[in-house]
Protein backbone atom coordinates (compact mmCIF):
# COMPACT_ATOMS: atom_id res chain seq x y z
CA UNK A 1 0.00 0.00 0.00
CA UNK A 2 1.29 3.43 -0.92
CA UNK A 3 0.93 6.12 1.70
CA UNK A 4 -0.64 9.39 0.56
CA UNK A 5 1.41 12.57 0.68
CA UNK A 6 -1.26 14.26 2.83
CA UNK A 7 -3.79 13.20 5.41
CA UNK A 8 -6.72 15.57 5.83
CA UNK A 9 -8.54 15.15 9.13
CA UNK A 10 -12.00 16.70 9.48
CA UNK A 11 -13.33 17.03 13.01
CA UNK A 12 -16.72 15.39 13.46
CA UNK A 13 -17.03 15.80 17.24
CA UNK A 14 -17.66 12.14 18.01
CA UNK A 15 -17.03 11.28 21.64
CA UNK A 16 -15.96 7.95 23.13
CA UNK A 17 -19.57 6.80 23.41
CA UNK A 18 -20.14 7.57 19.71
CA UNK A 19 -22.37 10.63 20.13
CA UNK A 20 -21.61 13.69 18.01
CA UNK A 21 -21.91 16.58 20.48
CA UNK A 22 -19.43 19.31 19.58
CA UNK A 23 -19.29 22.36 17.39
CA UNK A 24 -17.79 20.73 14.30
CA UNK A 25 -20.69 18.33 13.95
CA UNK A 26 -23.30 20.97 14.80
CA UNK A 27 -21.87 23.22 12.10
CA UNK A 28 -22.01 20.52 9.43
CA UNK A 29 -18.44 19.28 9.19
CA UNK A 30 -19.49 15.81 8.07
CA UNK A 31 -21.22 17.37 5.09
CA UNK A 32 -17.83 18.58 3.86
CA UNK A 33 -16.39 15.07 3.59
CA UNK A 34 -17.85 14.16 0.17
CA UNK A 35 -17.00 17.62 -1.15
CA UNK A 36 -13.38 17.36 0.01
CA UNK A 37 -13.07 13.83 -1.40
CA UNK A 38 -14.37 14.96 -4.79
CA UNK A 39 -12.06 17.97 -4.80
CA UNK A 40 -9.07 15.77 -3.98
CA UNK A 41 -9.92 13.53 -6.92
CA UNK A 42 -10.67 16.42 -9.32
CA UNK A 43 -7.44 18.17 -8.42
CA UNK A 44 -5.34 15.02 -8.53
CA UNK A 45 -4.06 15.58 -5.00
CA UNK A 46 -2.26 12.69 -3.34
CA UNK A 47 -4.36 12.94 -0.18
CA UNK A 48 -6.65 10.92 2.04
CA UNK A 49 -9.55 12.55 3.90
CA UNK A 50 -10.89 11.07 7.14
CA UNK A 51 -13.44 12.02 9.75
CA UNK A 52 -12.16 12.24 13.32
CA UNK A 53 -13.42 12.47 16.82
CA UNK A 54 -13.26 15.70 18.77
CA UNK A 55 -10.06 17.70 18.22
CA UNK A 56 -10.65 19.91 21.27
CA UNK A 57 -10.81 23.14 19.26
CA UNK A 58 -14.51 23.91 19.66
CA UNK A 59 -13.98 27.68 19.56
CA UNK A 60 -12.78 27.27 15.98
CA UNK A 61 -15.16 24.60 14.65
CA UNK A 62 -15.47 23.16 12.12
CA UNK A 63 -11.81 22.17 12.21
CA UNK A 64 -9.57 20.50 9.63
CA UNK A 65 -5.94 19.40 10.10
CA UNK A 66 -3.52 18.56 7.31
CA UNK A 67 -0.60 16.22 7.94
CA UNK A 68 2.31 15.79 7.68
CA UNK A 69 2.42 19.61 7.67
CA UNK A 70 0.53 19.82 11.01
CA UNK A 71 -1.53 22.75 9.74
CA UNK A 72 -4.73 23.44 11.69
CA UNK A 73 -7.61 25.28 10.04
CA UNK A 74 -10.83 26.42 11.64
CA UNK A 75 -14.10 28.23 11.10
CA UNK A 76 -14.73 26.25 7.92
CA UNK A 77 -18.35 27.06 7.29
CA UNK A 78 -18.45 26.98 3.50
CA UNK A 79 -17.14 25.17 0.46
CA UNK A 80 -15.34 28.40 -0.39
CA UNK A 81 -13.15 27.93 2.70
CA UNK A 82 -12.37 24.35 1.67
CA UNK A 83 -11.48 25.50 -1.85
CA UNK A 84 -9.13 28.17 -0.54
CA UNK A 85 -7.35 25.66 1.70
CA UNK A 86 -7.02 23.07 -1.07
CA UNK A 87 -5.79 25.78 -3.47
CA UNK A 88 -3.06 26.65 -0.97
CA UNK A 89 -2.19 22.97 -0.50
CA UNK A 90 -1.83 22.53 -4.27
CA UNK A 91 0.49 25.54 -4.38
CA UNK A 92 2.55 24.26 -1.44
CA UNK A 93 1.36 27.06 0.83
CA UNK A 94 -1.00 27.80 3.68
CA UNK A 95 -4.36 29.58 3.72
CA UNK A 96 -3.83 32.29 6.34
CA UNK A 97 -7.52 33.20 6.38
CA UNK A 98 -8.49 29.97 8.18
CA UNK A 99 -5.26 29.15 10.01
CA UNK A 100 -5.65 28.51 13.74
CA UNK A 101 -2.39 26.79 14.70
Amino acid sequence: MEKPAYHIFVGSSFRVDGDPKGMCHKKGSTGFLPYIENEILDRGLDALVVSTGCMKACDHGPVMVIYPNNIWYGNLESEYAIDEILDALEDGGVSDAYLIA
